[in-house]
């Protein structure tokens, strides 16, 4: 993208804008950073660039990663904002990136993105239930790279055995390969948040889980892990024939939540698809 536009911190300031922490909203100013973000993203997927490919970002705010983003010559971004202060600022992008820049003013949370790669530093009080929203229909896309508060992306990508594994991390590690690209420290924002930030790479595994087993991995995993201290036998004694299934399956029913692979909760869920259909 030419390099014709005031730099951030000139464009914050001309248009007198804070950000809302009701909104979620801290902003990336530094260029590097927001080219890093997606240098990395792209060198880890075995990309040299984002040309002829379908890009969408959430909350562009001020625009720091839509830039980084049109840097690398998609075929198309689209930019869902629903704070309207920054939608002069997207307008003033689009005077440079043309027809290849769409603005849709929006809630993400109530807009569909059909296909592509998504990339967004997620306004963090709506992280959890977008990245939800997203694996449901995970494989219409290419690949999320995508900023979340850190302790957030510790329980996507936690292992088990650990107090961060749960529900998140059973549904995203059964449906994505997960990387951690890099954190970021309180100070690379402004205002600087209290805490650390991580930009994860989520890639959607070949073979997907499908609506029903997802359905039962849900009920499964509130079950046990509304009561993750208790033992299983204990936890999801209300759920039908779960001492036989357990043996079938080779879970022991003495074992915690934690304790148990994504792979072994999506065996059990399984089990409850057959006997339910």
């Amino acid at each position: 993208m030419p390099n014709t536009l005031p730099s951030l911190k000139t464009t914050v300031e001309a248009y007198g804008l804070l950000a809302k922490k009701s909104l979620g909203q801290n902003f990336l100013l530094d260029q590097n950073l927001t080219d890093k973000i997606i240098r990395t993203s792209l060198d880890k997927q075995g990309l040299e660039s984002l040309k002829g490919q379908t890009v969408t970002e959430i909350g562009p705010g001020p625009g720091g990663l839509t830039r980084a983003i049109l840097k690398q010559n998609p075929e198309k971004l689209t930019v869902i904002e629903m704070d309207d202060r920054f939608i002069a600022i997207m307008n003033d992008l689009k005077q440079v990136a043309k027809d290849r820049l769409e603005i849709i003013h929006a809630d993400a949370l109530q807009t569909d993105i059909e296909e592509g790669f998504i990339i967004s530093n997620l306004p963090y009080n709506i992280s959890v239930p977008l990245l939800l929203k997203w694996l449901e229909n995970i494989n219409k896309y290419n690949s999320l790279t995508l900023m979340f508060q850190k302790e957030v992306a510790e329980r996507i990508t936690a292992p088990i055995n650990t107090k961060d594994y749960g529900r998140l991390s059973i549904l995203a590690q059964l449906q994505c390969q997960v990387d951690k690209l890099f954190d970021l420290n309180p100070e690379c924002f402004t205002p600087a948040p209290k805490i650390w930030s991580t930009v994860l790479l989520f890639r959607p595994l070949s073979k997907q889980i499908t609506s029903l087993q997802r359905a039962n991995l849900e009920r499964l995993t509130a079950l046990a892990f509304n009561q993750r201290r208790k033992m299983i036998r204990q936890s999801l004694k209300s759920l039908p024939n779960l001492e036989n299934l357990c043996r079938q399956i080779g879970i022991e029913t003495t074992l915690r939540p934690e304790q148990i692979p994504p792979k072994q909760f999506l065996a059990l869920a399984d089990g409850y698809c057959h006997t339910e259909r």
